[in-house]
């Protein structure tokens, strides 16, 4: 049986308090796809962000301490799996993202809004914008992917019946198949030697990437204040392997898409430039 249609245990969104609804201008704040949209939304300013294209991506500016929530609709009548990624780690697991990891079930034409890292069934650690050392990806040894949020959307499986096959007999194993025979004493003090080397090794590139993470200036997600946030165990079969969408925004702080040309910076009056605007004038008495 493909290992898609064997029935996994997800996590779904068992109450979503609804985002204030707030007025913007310029780029829209939603970034969609056929199945799903996903809008990032910050809790400080109580603003939907927008996002603005760029280099082939969309990227949305993030403040430094600012908690944010991301809230994904879902388009389509019927339930969908939508697993979320924040700086290329699962928010719900931990682990290193992989779109078939647990995610959130979303009803027909439901949303779930994920404001945090999930703990338990009843809580969360707040999103937050914050520096690479202090980001969740970072503090736990994987900062190459800061800067980054993405969902992965699954449909459900539609079941489908099958006539009954018929039984086939499983050969039985053979009893005399030879034992592997036994590591020598030699061959595991080698083997304990090389997880020291290794080990050391291990450490050194620590070490290194500790320091890489200080100097870092870009933007991650950290894990913040616990919140409470109630979700269910629910069932859910996929109808593929791979998602059928994916969404993806990149954030960063607002001077470096300004560096970048992807947010616009502050805009100046047209006036012809002077080498010595204040002049003339005399040096003031300190105060």
């Amino acid at each position: 049986m493909p290992s898609h249609r064997k029935t996994a245990v997800l996590l779904a969104a068992a109450l979503a308090l609804p985002l204030t609804a707030c007025a913007h201008h310029g780029p829209p704040p939603i970034v969609s796809s056929h199945l799903a949209t996903v809008e990032v939304f910050d809790r400080q300013d109580n603003a939907l962000l927008p996002v603005y294209p760029g280099g082939g991506e969309r990227w949305i500016v993030g403040t430094p301490g600012h908690e944010y929530t991301l809230r994904i609709r879902n388009h389509t009548g019927q339930r969908i799996l939508a697993v979320p990624s924040v700086d290329g780690v699962n928010a719900i697991t931990g682990e290193t993202a992989s779109p078939e990891q647990s995610g959130y079930v979303l009803e027909p034409y439901g949303f779930v809004e994920i404001a945090g890292w999930r703990k338990s069934l009843s809580h969360t650690a707040a999103f937050y914008f914050t520096n690479v050392a202090d980001s969740y990806a970072g503090r736990t040894g994987r900062p190459r992917d800061v800067g980054v949020i993405g969902v992965a959307v699954f449909r459900e499986r539609v079941p489908v019946a099958y006539a009954p096959q018929p039984k086939i007999a499983q050969r039985a194993e053979r009893a005399d198949m030879p034992a592997s025979p036994a590591p020598s004493a030699s061959a595991e003090a080698g083997a304990m030697g090389g997880v020291a080397k290794e080990s050391d090794a291990f450490n050194d590139q620590l070490a290194g990437a500790r320091e890489k993470r200080a100097a870092d200036s870009r933007l991650g997600t950290g894990h913040g204040r616990n919140e409470s946030s109630y979700v269910q165990r629910v069932s859910f079969e996929r109808a593929t392997t791979s998602p059928e969408s994916v969404v993806s925004i990149r954030y960063d702080r607002r001077e470096a898409l300004v560096a970048r040309g992807i947010v616009p910076g502050p805009r100046y009056a047209d006036r012809t430039p002077s080498a010595f605007p204040a002049w003339p004038g005399f040096a003031p008495d300190p105060r």
